[in-house]
């Protein structure tokens, strides 16, 4: 439970992806979408991601990476290998390797802002509060934070499943921590997905890869 509160400048933000390589990410696109296509758009959606949590009042931010940098990984961060294991464990291992409140998102939800993400990392943030849950639409969820890392509070939450996010909310509450919820977001894994999160984040690196690889496909 919360005591002393920590300032909200004091969070560490963990960012988990993948490498953007064809026929590893975002295979769900395909079809409509060719896999270096469906990279593309991983790439797009993980360099919006980074982007906006380099404006963010942090005081670390973290990648936690399948796979090896590349062109879209800008300065800034803190490259780290994603442990073995299912996604649970390469969760609760990037919590635990934090000292002091942390919160993780996505490569999935590109139109993140700083407006949205505000609550969490305002100077009252934590007061009064353990966790903050970001539920996704398809079922999962898209942020996690942690006033006090504890792999406990994720490993074992069994991953990629329609109620994810029912599970995990539940952990957390098993574990006694007072919980605050961020709005619901859609995740980028179809085809329909990609061109909701498009129209709902206009001005991104996303929305333009996109716009041009849809174009391309009614040629």
């Amino acid at each position: 439970m919360s005591s002393q509160a920590p300032d909200g400048a004091a969070t560490t933000l963990l960012v988990i992806a993948k490498e953007p390589l064809p026929g590893r990410v975002k295979t769900r696109l395909t079809p409509p979408f060719s896999p270096e296509e469906a990279a593309e758009l991983a790439a797009a959606a993980l360099e919006d991601t980074l982007r906006t949590v380099l404006t963010l009042p942090v005081r670390r931010r973290v990648l936690v990476l399948e796979g090896r940098p590349g062109p879209w990984t800008p300065p800034g961060f803190d490259v780290v290998p994603q442990c073995a294991g299912g996604l649970d464990e390469r969760i609760a291992a990037a919590f635990a390797a934090c000292a002091g409140p942390a919160l993780l998102i996505g490569m999935d939800t590109p139109q993140i802002t700083p407006g949205l993400l505000a609550p969490v990392l305002s100077p009252s943030g934590w007061d009064g509060c353990d966790a903050w849950f970001g539920p996704a639409e398809d079922g999962g969820f898209w942020a996690l934070g942690l006033a006090a890392p504890d792999p406990r509070a994720v490993r074992g939450v069994v991953m990629s499943r329609p109620d994810t996010g029912a599970l995990q909310r539940a952990r957390l509450a098993e574990l006694g921590l007072t919980v605050r919820d961020l709005p619901a977001l859609r995740d980028v894994d179809t085809a329909e997905d990609a061109a909701h999160v498009a129209a709902a984040a206009p001005h991104g690196r996303f929305a333009r890869t996109h716009g041009r690889l849809s174009r391309a496909a009614v040629r």
